[in-house]
C-alpha cells in the first residue's frame, strides 16, 4: 500500500474530501517523526511501538572499489508490532468470520438407467 492508497483509504472510511484525509495522514506521520527525532517512544496499542536505536560506529567498504569508508554513529527508525497485530496478519481476516459448519456428507447418487 501507498500513501496515496492510505489516503484513499482515510477519504472513504470517513467519508469526508481527499485533501481533509491527506491533513489527516501528514499530521499523524509528522507527529511521529517529531517524537522519534525527541528520542521519545511512540506505541499504539494493538498496532506496535516506534523507537529509534543507536547504531555504533564502523568501518565499511565500497562495494564497488573496496576502498575502506567509515561509517558514523547514527540514530534508526525501529517499529515492533504488537502481538495482536502479529496474530492478525498470520491468522488473516478469516479468524474474525467463525467457519461454517459442516455439513452433512452429500446422499449417493444413483447411476442414471442405460
Amino acid at each position: 500500500m501507498t500513501k496515496a492508497e492510505l489516503i484513499e483509504d482515510v477519504s472513504r472510511a470517513v467519508e469526508m474530501s481527499r485533501k481533509d484525509s491527506e491533513t489527516i495522514v501528514e499530521t499523524i506521520f509528522e507527529s511521529i517523526v517529531k517524537s522519534l527525532r525527541g528520542g521519545e517512544k511512540i506505541e499504539i496499542r494493538g498496532f506496535g511501538s516506534f523507537r529509534t536505536r543507536q547504531r555504533k560506529p564502523r568501518i565499511g567498504r565500497n562495494p564497488k572499489t573496496g576502498a575502506r569508508v567509515d561509517v558514523p554513529a547514527k540514530k534508526i527508525p525501529y517499529f515492533k508490532p504488537s502481538k495482536e497485530l502479529k496474530d492478525l496478519v498470520n491468522t488473516g481476516e478469516a479468524a474474525a468470520v467463525p467457519p461454517p459448519e459442516p455439513s452433512a456428507p452429500p446422499a449417493p447418487q444413483e447411476a442414471p438407467p442405460a
